[in-house]
């Protein structure tokens, strides 16, 4: 199986679609419920049904899922018996497969209680229509890289007594996620250098992003937190809250962060933890709906993907 462990659940939506191919007269019995079987939609809509919420037990790289609803529909046409499944759960991967298996349950219950009927009888092809859910339906588009920096906190990193991992974890996520890592500092556990370099990179370099790893927990030097709200005019506290969140379901261990965001002008800025994991699942829990902040910060609402904050590119558009 694929290991599913960092993503986020969200409402997953998908419909397939499929077909019985009969002969006029057998879809007219069908119609009229005089199947010797019994009424074919109600059974082929239970057997879709229970095949759904089965699915993993047949498709084998399939997870098990906390199906929230399944149903299916009917058409009767002519010669042909429309099938189409709907299937919702709020989960970490989509459920396309479990839409397709209820079509394939409905059509092969429908073929065992009309075959005695008509020898010519066949199951059309089944498709998938509709899929809706997971981060592609939350992607901001950008005519270019929205620019972040990555400022790590740490004395020991700052001295060279210590490697640096968190920060490159991060960046390196920022760059899969087609954002511009325009800047990497390292600073010291200083509350009055880290708010300086914080205002130089909101005022002086528009950054859309600023994330700071380290010194955001209960250690006397741990003065992020502190600095941040030196800078910022609001907080942000829905995406600290979601880091949060997303962290203590993986280590109890993430209640213990002070980490704090905010806005300072156009610019947002976000405290991550020190430790690499602790970083790295942070930054992680907040993709890609952290990129929907840009045209919010421009007073576009919830416009989608235009960035225009790069100085060089308004010039250029004038």
């Amino acid at each position: 199986m694929i290991d599913i462990s960092h993503k986020k659940s969200s409402l997953r939506t998908a419909v397939a679609q499929g077909s019985i191919i009969a002969a006029a007269a057998v879809i007219e019995r069908v119609k009229n419920g005089t199947v010797p079987k019994g009424d074919v939609r109600a059974t082929a809509r239970a057997a879709g049904i229970q095949a759904a919420k089965r699915t993993s037990d047949w498709i084998t790289f399939c997870h098990p899922m906390p199906l929230d609803y399944v149903d299916l529909s009917f058409e009767l046409g002519e010669t042909e018996i429309r099938i189409e499944a709907t299937v919702r759960a709020v989960w970490k991967t989509g459920v396309e497969m479990e839409a397709m298996t209820a079509v394939q349950a409905a059509a092969l219950n429908m073929y065992d209680m009309l075959k005695p009927l008509d020898e010519n009888l066949t199951i059309g092809a089944s498709r998938l229509v509709e899929k809706r859910g997971g981060k592609s339906d939350f992607a901001d588009r950008f005519h270019s890289a929205p620019r972040a920096a990555v400022l790590v906190i740490s004395d020991s990193t700052h001295a060279g007594t210590r490697q640096d991992k968190a920060g490159r974890a991060v960046s390196e996520f920022l760059v899969k996620q087609g954002v511009d890592v325009a800047t990497y500092d390292i600073l010291p556990d200083e509350a009055a250098q880290i708010a300086g370099r914080l205002r130089e990179l909101a005022d002086d370099h528009s950054m859309d992003f600023i994330f700071t790893a380290g010194g955001t927990g209960f250690g006397a030097r741990d003065v992020t937190p502190e600095a941040i709200s030196q800078v910022i005019d609001r907080t942000a506290p829905g995406i600290t809250e979601q880091m949060r969140s997303y962290g203590f379901d993986r280590t109890p261990f993430a209640m213990l962060s002070r980490q704090l965001s905010g806005l300072r002008g156009r610019t947002l800025i976000v405290s991550l933890p020190g430790s690499t994991a602790g970083a790295a699942e942070s930054v992680r829990a907040l993709f890609p709906g952290l990129l929907h902040a840009i045209p919010m910060m421009h007073d576009l609402g919830h416009s989608s993907g235009i960035k225009h904050n790069d100085k060089q590119e308004n010039q250029g558009e004038k």
